[in-house]
């Protein structure tokens, strides 16, 4: 999942980043409302962490402009003020889900992978193809019965692959999905990841390449 973190507290919005990280996903942070907008309209985020009380555009206008957009991204308000009729008018601007500060760290994780699914086309929790299986919740592979010891940007790559259910996969969507703002589209850092993937799955071969297209599974 590409997620996109806006919350003026540097230290918390770094350290949500970095542990949404550790669970495979692509996260992207900016510190301001204004820089959050300029985001949303150049990456197709699944979900965005969205503080409301953001300096420079409140997070209430950034909410308001996302739903007007009739964006597929999913919203998860958060807000040190914690009462019900904060809670109904976060809601009612758009926003998907609601978390109060301070809030469980498990709680967050578990709310945003919630809000992924939705903003995704509906798959099952754990993917099987070719022999593979793949739990996204558990961060969990296996082919033929055999453990996958996979990295997590291999695990990211692998269930981009997966849920595209026998679709080609170009390497831009790669990018989009399992990497953050700071790839460089013009590397090779595709190519080598999926090499390293298709030696952990083994044989039988089941990650083609598709000239000028992309990759397939």
């Amino acid at each position: 999942m590409r997620i996109l973190v806006a919350e003026d507290e540097r230290d918390l919005a770094d350290l949500v980043a970095v542990g949404l990280r550790r669970h495979a996903m692509a996260v992207d942070v900016v510190y301001d409302g204004a820089a959050a907008v300029e985001r949303l309209a150049v990456h197709d985020y699944d979900v965005l962490v969205l503080d409301r009380d953001l300096p420079e555009m409140h997070g209430d206008l950034v909410c308001r402009e996302l739903v007007a957009r009739g964006s597929r991204t999913r919203i998860l308000m958060m807000t040190a003020a914690a009462s019900v009729p904060e809670r109904i008018a976060g809601l009612g601007m758009g926003a998907d889900d609601y978390l109060p500060k301070p809030f469980d760290y498990a709680e967050l994780v578990a709310r945003v992978r919630a809000l992924g699914r939705r903003s995704q086309s509906a798959v099952p929790p754990v993917l099987m193809r070719h022999g593979i299986v793949l739990d996204p919740h558990r961060l969990q592979a296996s082919r033929d019965g055999r453990h996958l010891h996979l990295s997590l940007k291999e695990f990211a790559v692998l269930e981009v692959l997966m849920r595209a259910d026998g679709a080609v996969v170009s390497s831009e969507r790669l990018l989009e999905e399992a990497w953050d703002e700071n790839a460089d589209p013009f590397t090779t850092v595709v190519r080598v990841l999926i090499s390293r993937l298709r030696a952990k799955l083994g044989d039988p071969p089941c990650i083609q390449t598709v000239p000028g297209a992309g990759y397939l599974l």
